[in-house]
Protein backbone atom coordinates (compact mmCIF):
# COMPACT_ATOMS: atom_id res chain seq x y z
CA UNK A 1 0.00 0.00 0.00
CA UNK A 2 1.26 3.64 -0.69
CA UNK A 3 0.30 7.00 0.88
CA UNK A 4 -2.41 9.41 -0.35
CA UNK A 5 -2.25 12.87 -0.02
CA UNK A 6 -4.82 15.56 -0.62
CA UNK A 7 -1.79 18.05 -0.40
CA UNK A 8 2.09 17.68 0.16
CA UNK A 9 3.37 21.33 1.16
CA UNK A 10 2.94 20.22 4.47
CA UNK A 11 5.51 17.30 3.53
CA UNK A 12 8.16 19.74 1.92
CA UNK A 13 8.28 21.97 4.58
CA UNK A 14 8.82 18.68 6.81
CA UNK A 15 11.86 18.20 4.60
CA UNK A 16 13.17 21.58 4.89
CA UNK A 17 12.81 21.86 8.56
CA UNK A 18 14.04 18.21 9.70
CA UNK A 19 16.34 17.31 6.84
CA UNK A 20 17.96 20.41 5.57
CA UNK A 21 16.48 20.45 2.62
CA UNK A 22 15.81 23.92 0.43
CA UNK A 23 12.94 24.84 -1.82
CA UNK A 24 15.58 24.77 -4.60
CA UNK A 25 17.50 21.57 -3.85
CA UNK A 26 14.01 19.94 -4.77
CA UNK A 27 12.55 21.73 -7.55
CA UNK A 28 16.20 20.55 -9.06
CA UNK A 29 15.61 17.17 -8.02
CA UNK A 30 11.76 17.23 -9.17
CA UNK A 31 13.41 18.69 -12.87
CA UNK A 32 15.85 15.77 -12.78
CA UNK A 33 12.57 13.31 -11.96
CA UNK A 34 11.18 14.26 -15.58
CA UNK A 35 14.92 14.89 -17.15
CA UNK A 36 15.33 11.09 -17.03
CA UNK A 37 12.44 10.07 -18.41
CA UNK A 38 12.77 11.77 -21.64
CA UNK A 39 16.07 10.74 -22.08
CA UNK A 40 15.28 7.14 -21.19
CA UNK A 41 12.38 7.60 -24.15
CA UNK A 42 13.30 9.85 -26.66
CA UNK A 43 16.53 10.63 -28.53
CA UNK A 44 19.34 13.55 -28.75
CA UNK A 45 17.56 16.34 -30.79
CA UNK A 46 14.13 15.61 -30.54
CA UNK A 47 12.00 18.74 -30.39
CA UNK A 48 10.56 19.64 -26.23
CA UNK A 49 8.11 22.04 -25.70
CA UNK A 50 7.72 23.34 -21.87
CA UNK A 51 4.86 25.31 -20.83
CA UNK A 52 6.16 26.97 -17.51
CA UNK A 53 3.75 28.77 -15.26
CA UNK A 54 4.54 31.36 -12.32
CA UNK A 55 5.14 29.03 -9.34
CA UNK A 56 7.07 26.31 -7.78
CA UNK A 57 5.50 24.17 -10.88
CA UNK A 58 6.63 26.31 -13.60
CA UNK A 59 10.16 26.89 -11.64
CA UNK A 60 10.84 23.11 -11.78
CA UNK A 61 9.74 23.06 -16.18
CA UNK A 62 12.32 26.06 -15.83
CA UNK A 63 15.35 24.12 -14.37
CA UNK A 64 14.18 21.36 -17.11
CA UNK A 65 14.57 23.43 -20.12
CA UNK A 66 17.96 24.07 -18.93
CA UNK A 67 19.27 20.32 -18.43
CA UNK A 68 17.91 19.61 -21.13
CA UNK A 69 18.97 22.60 -23.71
CA UNK A 70 22.05 21.48 -25.93
CA UNK A 71 21.08 18.21 -26.15
CA UNK A 72 17.46 18.92 -27.57
CA UNK A 73 15.76 21.23 -29.04
CA UNK A 74 13.60 23.29 -26.28
CA UNK A 75 11.07 25.52 -26.29
CA UNK A 76 9.22 27.30 -23.66
CA UNK A 77 7.02 29.06 -25.95
CA UNK A 78 4.03 27.53 -27.55
CA UNK A 79 3.83 27.91 -31.36
CA UNK A 80 0.81 26.64 -32.68
CA UNK A 81 1.99 25.33 -35.49
CA UNK A 82 5.62 23.85 -34.87
CA UNK A 83 5.77 20.21 -34.25
CA UNK A 84 6.73 18.75 -31.15
CA UNK A 85 7.83 15.41 -30.06
CA UNK A 86 7.39 16.08 -26.21
CA UNK A 87 5.12 18.41 -24.94
CA UNK A 88 5.51 19.21 -20.73
CA UNK A 89 2.76 20.88 -18.74
CA UNK A 90 4.41 22.93 -15.66
CA UNK A 91 1.75 25.37 -15.36
CA UNK A 92 -0.48 24.99 -12.55
CA UNK A 93 -0.19 21.65 -10.71
CA UNK A 94 -1.28 20.58 -7.69
CA UNK A 95 -1.50 24.23 -6.41
CA UNK A 96 -4.80 24.83 -8.95
CA UNK A 97 -7.29 25.83 -6.22
CA UNK A 98 -9.57 28.32 -8.98
CA UNK A 99 -11.52 27.99 -11.76
CA UNK A 100 -8.92 28.40 -15.47
CA UNK A 101 -9.39 31.73 -17.01
CA UNK A 102 -10.16 31.23 -20.50
CA UNK A 103 -6.90 32.25 -21.96
CA UNK A 104 -5.29 28.84 -20.21
CA UNK A 105 -8.27 26.70 -21.51
CA UNK A 106 -7.42 27.74 -24.79
CA UNK A 107 -3.66 27.09 -24.56
CA UNK A 108 -4.62 23.34 -23.14
CA UNK A 109 -7.28 22.54 -25.91
CA UNK A 110 -4.30 23.27 -28.09
CA UNK A 111 -1.68 21.76 -26.53
CA UNK A 112 -4.31 18.42 -26.20
CA UNK A 113 -4.75 18.75 -29.83
CA UNK A 114 -1.28 18.23 -30.55
CA UNK A 115 0.40 14.99 -31.28
CA UNK A 116 2.77 14.81 -29.02
CA UNK A 117 3.96 12.63 -26.15
CA UNK A 118 2.60 14.91 -22.91
CA UNK A 119 4.25 14.65 -19.60
CA UNK A 120 2.25 16.41 -16.55
CA UNK A 121 5.18 17.93 -14.22
CA UNK A 122 3.29 16.91 -10.34
CA UNK A 123 -0.16 16.99 -11.63
CA UNK A 124 -1.89 18.00 -15.05
CA UNK A 125 -3.65 21.27 -14.86
CA UNK A 126 -7.19 21.43 -14.43
CA UNK A 127 -6.98 18.47 -12.08
CA UNK A 128 -7.93 19.76 -8.28
CA UNK A 129 -7.12 18.30 -5.17
CA UNK A 130 -10.42 16.88 -4.80
CA UNK A 131 -10.96 14.91 -8.11
CA UNK A 132 -12.69 17.53 -9.63
CA UNK A 133 -11.69 18.25 -13.36
CA UNK A 134 -11.59 20.73 -15.79
CA UNK A 135 -13.08 19.69 -19.21
CA UNK A 136 -9.77 21.14 -20.81
CA UNK A 137 -7.74 19.28 -18.61
CA UNK A 138 -4.08 18.31 -19.58
CA UNK A 139 -4.38 15.04 -20.91
CA UNK A 140 -0.58 13.21 -19.56
CA UNK A 141 0.16 10.21 -21.22
CA UNK A 142 2.72 10.06 -17.45
CA UNK A 143 2.52 12.11 -14.63
CA UNK A 144 5.65 12.98 -13.08
CA UNK A 145 4.39 13.56 -9.47
CA UNK A 146 6.85 15.44 -6.96
CA UNK A 147 7.62 13.75 -3.81
CA UNK A 148 4.32 11.42 -3.19
CA UNK A 149 1.19 10.85 -4.59
CA UNK A 150 -1.72 12.88 -4.77
CA UNK A 151 -5.11 11.77 -3.93
CA UNK A 152 -6.76 13.75 -6.73
CA UNK A 153 -5.23 11.97 -9.24
CA UNK A 154 -7.00 8.89 -8.53
CA UNK A 155 -10.83 10.05 -8.54
CA UNK A 156 -12.54 8.32 -11.57
CA UNK A 157 -12.73 11.36 -13.37
CA UNK A 158 -8.89 11.41 -13.67
CA UNK A 159 -8.28 8.25 -14.94
CA UNK A 160 -8.56 9.62 -18.44
CA UNK A 161 -5.69 12.47 -18.09
CA UNK A 162 -2.82 11.35 -15.46
CA UNK A 163 -1.86 8.04 -17.82
CA UNK A 164 1.31 6.82 -16.17
CA UNK A 165 1.93 8.14 -12.40
CA UNK A 166 5.71 8.10 -11.93
CA UNK A 167 6.71 9.92 -8.50
CA UNK A 168 9.94 12.10 -8.89
CA UNK A 169 11.82 11.56 -5.14
CA UNK A 170 12.73 15.22 -3.66
CA UNK A 171 16.14 14.57 -2.56
CA UNK A 172 15.08 12.70 -0.01
CA UNK A 173 13.18 9.18 0.13
CA UNK A 174 9.98 8.57 0.39
CA UNK A 175 10.67 7.03 3.78
CA UNK A 176 11.47 9.86 5.02
CA UNK A 177 9.46 12.29 3.13
CA UNK A 178 6.18 10.66 4.07
CA UNK A 179 4.12 10.61 7.09
CA UNK A 180 1.02 8.32 7.96
CA UNK A 181 -2.69 8.87 6.14
CA UNK A 182 -5.91 7.64 6.30
CA UNK A 183 -6.27 7.31 2.15
CA UNK A 184 -3.89 4.67 0.79
CA UNK A 185 -3.47 2.97 -2.11
CA UNK A 186 -3.83 -1.07 -2.90
CA UNK A 187 -0.94 -2.32 -4.46
CA UNK A 188 -1.19 -5.76 -6.89
CA UNK A 189 1.25 -7.38 -3.82
CA UNK A 190 -1.69 -6.75 -1.08
CA UNK A 191 -3.66 -9.21 -2.83
CA UNK A 192 -4.28 -12.49 -0.29
CA UNK A 193 -6.24 -15.04 -2.28
CA UNK A 194 -7.89 -17.49 -0.05
CA UNK A 195 -5.49 -20.42 -0.62
CA UNK A 196 -5.85 -23.75 1.72
CA UNK A 197 -3.04 -24.87 3.72
CA UNK A 198 -4.63 -27.00 6.07
CA UNK A 199 -4.60 -30.61 5.16
CA UNK A 200 -7.38 -31.83 7.41
CA UNK A 201 -10.47 -30.63 6.58
CA UNK A 202 -13.44 -30.09 4.58
CA UNK A 203 -16.43 -28.21 3.18
CA UNK A 204 -17.74 -27.09 6.27
CA UNK A 205 -14.73 -25.55 7.06
CA UNK A 206 -14.65 -22.86 4.54
CA UNK A 207 -17.80 -21.18 5.55
CA UNK A 208 -21.48 -21.52 4.00
CA UNK A 209 -22.48 -18.26 1.74
CA UNK A 210 -26.52 -18.19 1.65
CA UNK A 211 -27.46 -16.18 -0.80
CA UNK A 212 -31.27 -14.37 -0.92
CA UNK A 213 -32.20 -14.84 -4.56
CA UNK A 214 -34.96 -12.35 -6.02
CA UNK A 215 -37.17 -12.19 -9.20
CA UNK A 216 -33.85 -11.71 -11.57
CA UNK A 217 -32.19 -15.19 -10.82
CA UNK A 218 -28.95 -14.78 -13.08
CA UNK A 219 -27.40 -12.27 -10.39
CA UNK A 220 -27.68 -14.68 -7.97
CA UNK A 221 -26.92 -17.64 -9.86
CA UNK A 222 -23.68 -15.37 -11.04
CA UNK A 223 -22.82 -14.41 -7.41
CA UNK A 224 -22.93 -17.93 -6.57
CA UNK A 225 -21.03 -19.35 -8.61
CA UNK A 226 -18.06 -16.14 -7.69
CA UNK A 227 -18.40 -17.54 -4.06
CA UNK A 228 -17.96 -21.43 -5.15
CA UNK A 229 -15.06 -20.79 -7.24
CA UNK A 230 -13.32 -18.10 -4.51
CA UNK A 231 -13.03 -20.91 -1.88
CA UNK A 232 -16.63 -20.68 0.03
CA UNK A 233 -17.47 -24.80 0.88
CA UNK A 234 -21.31 -24.33 0.34
CA UNK A 235 -22.99 -21.79 -1.36
CA UNK A 236 -27.00 -21.92 -0.93
CA UNK A 237 -29.51 -19.91 -3.24
CA UNK A 238 -32.25 -18.84 -0.63
CA UNK A 239 -35.60 -18.98 -2.55
CA UNK A 240 -39.41 -18.62 -2.11
CA UNK A 241 -39.94 -21.47 -4.69
CA UNK A 242 -38.29 -23.84 -6.90
CA UNK A 243 -36.04 -22.59 -9.63
CA UNK A 244 -33.29 -24.13 -12.08
CA UNK A 245 -29.82 -23.70 -11.48
CA UNK A 246 -26.37 -24.74 -11.47
CA UNK A 247 -25.92 -28.05 -10.12
CA UNK A 248 -22.98 -27.61 -7.50
CA UNK A 249 -25.11 -24.83 -6.14
CA UNK A 250 -27.38 -25.50 -3.60
CA UNK A 251 -31.03 -24.72 -2.59
CA UNK A 252 -33.33 -24.02 0.57
CA UNK A 253 -36.46 -21.73 1.03
CA UNK A 254 -35.14 -21.10 4.47
CA UNK A 255 -32.05 -20.04 5.67
CA UNK A 256 -29.61 -23.08 6.19
CA UNK A 257 -28.72 -23.41 10.12
CA UNK A 258 -24.64 -23.77 8.64
CA UNK A 259 -24.95 -20.16 7.40
CA UNK A 260 -21.99 -18.40 7.93
CA UNK A 261 -22.44 -15.62 5.91
CA UNK A 262 -25.41 -13.72 3.93
CA UNK A 263 -25.58 -11.74 0.49
CA UNK A 264 -28.43 -9.90 0.00
CA UNK A 265 -29.73 -7.40 -3.17
CA UNK A 266 -28.03 -8.47 -6.53
CA UNK A 267 -31.37 -9.09 -8.82
CA UNK A 268 -33.91 -9.24 -5.41
CA UNK A 269 -37.01 -6.89 -6.87
CA UNK A 270 -40.07 -7.89 -4.91
CA UNK A 271 -39.67 -11.21 -4.52
CA UNK A 272 -39.78 -11.65 -0.91
CA UNK A 273 -41.69 -9.20 1.22
CA UNK A 274 -40.53 -7.56 4.04
CA UNK A 275 -41.45 -10.05 6.94
CA UNK A 276 -39.91 -12.64 5.42
CA UNK A 277 -36.76 -10.81 4.66
CA UNK A 278 -36.88 -9.73 8.33
CA UNK A 279 -36.92 -13.10 9.30
CA UNK A 280 -34.08 -14.15 6.97
CA UNK A 281 -31.86 -11.40 8.82
CA UNK A 282 -32.52 -12.05 12.27
CA UNK A 283 -29.04 -13.38 13.44
CA UNK A 284 -26.20 -11.39 13.16
CA UNK A 285 -24.31 -13.06 10.52
CA UNK A 286 -21.76 -11.46 8.43
CA UNK A 287 -23.50 -9.50 5.58
CA UNK A 288 -23.10 -8.36 2.04
CA UNK A 289 -25.83 -5.80 0.49
CA UNK A 290 -25.81 -4.69 -3.82
CA UNK A 291 -28.15 -3.20 -5.90
CA UNK A 292 -31.98 -3.32 -4.77
CA UNK A 293 -31.64 -3.36 -1.61
CA UNK A 294 -30.44 0.04 -1.44
CA UNK A 295 -33.75 0.94 -2.12
CA UNK A 296 -35.65 -0.90 -0.36
CA UNK A 297 -37.89 0.46 2.62
CA UNK A 298 -35.94 -2.02 5.19
CA UNK A 299 -32.34 -0.97 3.99
CA UNK A 300 -31.45 2.47 6.98
CA UNK A 301 -32.16 -0.10 9.68
CA UNK A 302 -29.39 -2.53 7.90
CA UNK A 303 -27.02 -0.09 9.13
CA UNK A 304 -27.27 -0.56 12.32
CA UNK A 305 -25.47 -4.27 12.30
CA UNK A 306 -22.01 -5.54 12.69
CA UNK A 307 -19.98 -6.75 9.87
CA UNK A 308 -21.79 -4.95 7.16
CA UNK A 309 -20.53 -4.52 3.56
CA UNK A 310 -22.14 -2.13 1.06
CA UNK A 311 -21.19 -2.63 -2.64
CA UNK A 312 -23.07 0.40 -4.40
CA UNK A 313 -22.18 1.86 -7.81
CA UNK A 314 -22.47 5.64 -8.20
CA UNK A 315 -26.08 5.74 -8.52
CA UNK A 316 -27.06 3.48 -5.82
CA UNK A 317 -24.60 5.22 -3.93
CA UNK A 318 -26.66 8.76 -4.25
CA UNK A 319 -30.04 6.65 -3.20
CA UNK A 320 -27.64 5.72 0.05
CA UNK A 321 -26.52 9.34 0.84
CA UNK A 322 -30.26 10.61 0.37
CA UNK A 323 -31.78 7.47 2.70
CA UNK A 324 -29.50 8.21 5.08
CA UNK A 325 -30.07 12.36 5.16
CA UNK A 326 -26.80 12.71 4.36
CA UNK A 327 -26.95 14.55 1.01
CA UNK A 328 -29.37 15.05 -1.90
CA UNK A 329 -26.60 14.85 -4.83
CA UNK A 330 -27.05 13.87 -8.74
CA UNK A 331 -24.15 11.37 -10.15
CA UNK A 332 -22.45 14.05 -11.62
CA UNK A 333 -21.74 15.88 -8.34
CA UNK A 334 -20.78 12.70 -6.03
CA UNK A 335 -18.13 11.60 -9.18
CA UNK A 336 -16.64 15.08 -8.82
CA UNK A 337 -16.29 14.50 -5.05
CA UNK A 338 -16.46 10.79 -3.96
CA UNK A 339 -13.98 11.72 -1.39
CA UNK A 340 -15.49 13.82 0.24
CA UNK A 341 -19.39 11.97 0.02
CA UNK A 342 -17.52 8.48 1.34
CA UNK A 343 -15.81 10.35 4.58
CA UNK A 344 -19.10 11.98 5.40
CA UNK A 345 -20.42 8.63 4.80
CA UNK A 346 -17.88 6.68 6.56
CA UNK A 347 -17.89 9.13 9.49
CA UNK A 348 -21.95 8.66 10.01
CA UNK A 349 -21.50 5.03 9.57
CA UNK A 350 -18.20 3.91 11.38
CA UNK A 351 -19.38 0.01 11.79
CA UNK A 352 -20.27 0.03 8.29
CA UNK A 353 -17.93 -1.03 5.47
CA UNK A 354 -18.63 0.52 1.80
CA UNK A 355 -16.97 -0.53 -1.10
CA UNK A 356 -17.88 2.35 -3.82
CA UNK A 357 -17.67 0.98 -7.33
CA UNK A 358 -16.35 3.26 -10.07
CA UNK A 359 -13.55 2.92 -12.10
CA UNK A 360 -10.68 3.32 -9.04
CA UNK A 361 -13.06 1.74 -6.61
CA UNK A 362 -12.81 3.50 -2.98
CA UNK A 363 -13.07 1.18 0.02
CA UNK A 364 -13.96 3.06 2.84
CA UNK A 365 -14.76 2.03 6.77
CA UNK A 366 -14.48 4.37 9.64
CA UNK A 367 -11.69 6.12 9.58
CA UNK A 368 -9.76 4.43 6.99
CA UNK A 369 -9.82 4.69 3.09
CA UNK A 370 -8.31 2.41 0.55
CA UNK A 371 -8.54 2.92 -3.44
CA UNK A 372 -8.38 0.20 -6.02
CA UNK A 373 -6.70 1.98 -8.85
CA UNK A 374 -6.28 -1.60 -11.48
CA UNK A 375 -10.08 -1.68 -12.59
CA UNK A 376 -10.42 -1.79 -16.52
CA UNK A 377 -13.31 -0.97 -18.93
CA UNK A 378 -13.75 -4.63 -19.08
CA UNK A 379 -15.69 -4.90 -15.87
CA UNK A 380 -18.44 -1.92 -17.27
CA UNK A 381 -20.39 -5.21 -18.42
CA UNK A 382 -23.98 -5.74 -16.62
CA UNK A 383 -22.95 -9.07 -13.58
CA UNK A 384 -19.41 -7.65 -12.79
CA UNK A 385 -20.86 -6.31 -9.33
CA UNK A 386 -22.36 -10.14 -8.86
CA UNK A 387 -19.46 -11.01 -9.32
CA UNK A 388 -17.59 -8.95 -7.01
CA UNK A 389 -20.80 -9.44 -4.06
CA UNK A 390 -20.15 -12.80 -4.74
CA UNK A 391 -15.97 -12.62 -3.50
CA UNK A 392 -17.14 -10.83 -0.76
CA UNK A 393 -19.55 -12.81 0.49
CA UNK A 394 -17.40 -15.84 0.16
CA UNK A 395 -14.32 -14.33 2.37
CA UNK A 396 -16.72 -13.36 4.65
CA UNK A 397 -18.45 -16.62 4.85
CA UNK A 398 -14.53 -18.42 5.52
CA UNK A 399 -13.84 -16.24 8.19
CA UNK A 400 -12.13 -13.07 6.93
CA UNK A 401 -13.09 -9.26 8.35
CA UNK A 402 -15.20 -7.14 6.25
CA UNK A 403 -12.05 -4.93 5.90
CA UNK A 404 -9.97 -7.81 4.65
CA UNK A 405 -13.17 -9.26 2.07
CA UNK A 406 -13.31 -5.59 0.91
CA UNK A 407 -10.00 -5.66 0.13
CA UNK A 408 -8.90 -8.65 -0.92
CA UNK A 409 -12.32 -9.66 -3.19
CA UNK A 410 -11.78 -6.18 -4.85
CA UNK A 411 -8.29 -6.65 -6.04
CA UNK A 412 -9.03 -10.28 -7.13
CA UNK A 413 -11.81 -8.77 -9.10
CA UNK A 414 -9.63 -6.15 -11.07
CA UNK A 415 -6.93 -8.07 -11.86
CA UNK A 416 -8.98 -11.13 -12.95
CA UNK A 417 -10.09 -8.07 -15.49
CA UNK A 418 -6.99 -7.31 -16.35
CA UNK A 419 -5.64 -10.55 -16.86
CA UNK A 420 -8.68 -11.23 -19.21
CA UNK A 421 -6.73 -11.85 -22.58
CA UNK A 422 -9.19 -11.49 -25.24
CA UNK A 423 -11.08 -7.63 -26.53
CA UNK A 424 -11.47 -5.71 -23.27
CA UNK A 425 -15.46 -5.36 -24.67
CA UNK A 426 -15.68 -9.46 -24.80
CA UNK A 427 -15.69 -9.88 -20.89
CA UNK A 428 -18.30 -11.78 -19.23
CA UNK A 429 -18.82 -12.31 -15.76
CA UNK A 430 -17.83 -16.37 -15.90
CA UNK A 431 -15.14 -15.32 -17.99
CA UNK A 432 -14.41 -13.02 -15.17
CA UNK A 433 -14.80 -15.28 -11.97
CA UNK A 434 -13.26 -17.96 -14.50
CA UNK A 435 -9.81 -15.51 -15.00
CA UNK A 436 -9.54 -15.13 -11.03
CA UNK A 437 -9.35 -18.75 -10.55
CA UNK A 438 -6.07 -18.34 -12.40
CA UNK A 439 -4.70 -15.18 -10.60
Amino acid sequence: MQNLYTQTASLDQRAIVEFGLTEALMMEHAAMGMERIIRDRFPYDSMVLIVCGHGNNGADGRILARLLEGDYRVSTKHNIHQHYDVIVDALLGSGLNRPLDSLTQDLLKSLNAADAFKIACDVPTGLYANGFLDPNTFKADITVTMGALKRGMFNDTAKDVVGEIIIADLGISRIRYETPTAWRLLDTADLQLPHRTQSSTHKGSYGHLSLICGEKIGASVIAGSAALRFGTGLVSLITCENIVIPHELMQSHSLPSTTTAIALGMGLGCEFCDQELTKLLNNAHPLVLDADIFYHTMFPNLLERNDIVLTPHPKEFTQILRLTAIADIDVNTLQNNRFEYVERFCTAFPNVMLVLKGANVIIGHNDQFFINPHGTVALAKGGSGDVLSGLIGALLAQGHTPLEAAIHASLAHALGAKKFDKNNYALTPFDLIESITTL
